[in-house]
């Protein structure tokens, strides 16, 4: 893993949480987003955590730089960060971030989160997921991609719909009586076609180009932990 915060103490404290139970370990850090981009070029990690604040580089245009190198397609960026204004969220999942936590995130749920990215899987807090359903839903829905969401299948739409709503596979399935296998399988067809990057964009998506409608109510999540957007 490597990570990239402009204060040092930040890092050092992010370092020994995250490296505690002995199977994370932070191969290099960086103090501005311009940098990051250099050492996570060299080093290729698994995960990038990602301030969003810093100088020369912010952590958003950084982030976008590093979803954009196919040499980089194996590197999944979670943006970390003491802001949780909704533009900044936002702006971190349309940049291709695989999720966006706070500092406040206790020990335990950071390690928990590090490894879902690892695995593959997107990721939001609980009160993030939230503030961005409804900065989605209460925004007017933008047919951003149409002619894609055209192409799509009667049960495409509906397995997007589901996603949309925050849904796991496991409860994709059971809304839609199938097996969470198929409901995997859906979905991976649904990054396909509509050139989505992980489930995050998906629930974007499905927002903006008007399947999920503003009177529709954003999912409820446990009160505590990180609520991965698969599995």
């Amino acid at each position: 893993m490597v990570l990239v915060d402009d204060q040092e103490l930040v890092r050092t404290g992010l370092r020994a949480l995250a490296e505690h139970d002995g199977d994370i370990e932070v191969v290099a850090e960086a103090d501005n987003g311009r940098t990051g981009i250099s050492v996570v070029r060299e080093h290729k990690p698994d995960v990038v955590l990602m301030d969003i604040r810093m100088p020369q580089m912010d952590g958003i245009a950084a982030t976008q730089a590093i979803v954009a190198d196919h040499s980089l397609a194996n590197v999944r960026v979670v943006v970390l960060t003491t802001f949780d204004e909704d533009e900044n969220v936002l702006a971190a999942i349309r940049a291709g971030s695989a999720g966006y936590l706070l500092k406040d995130i206790a020990p335990r749920e950071l390690r928990s989160a590090i490894r879902t990215v690892a695995a593959g899987d997107a990721l939001l807090s609980p009160a993030i997921t939230r503030k961005v359903m409804g900065a989605l839903a209460d925004g007017p829905a933008i047919s951003t991609r149409p002619a894609l969401l055209n192409s799509l299948t009667e049960r495409e739409r509906e397995v997007l719909a589901q996603v949309g709503r925050g849904e796991s596979n496991a409860e994709i399935g059971a809304s839609l009586h199938i097996s969470p296998a198929t409901a995997r399988t859906y979905v991976s067809r649904l990054l396909s076609k509509l050139s989505a990057r992980d489930r995050s964009q998906l629930v974007i998506l499905s927002y903006e180009s008007g399947l999920i409608t503003p009177g529709d109510s954003p999912p409820t999540f446990p009160s505590e932990g990180a609520r991965p957007l698969g599995g």
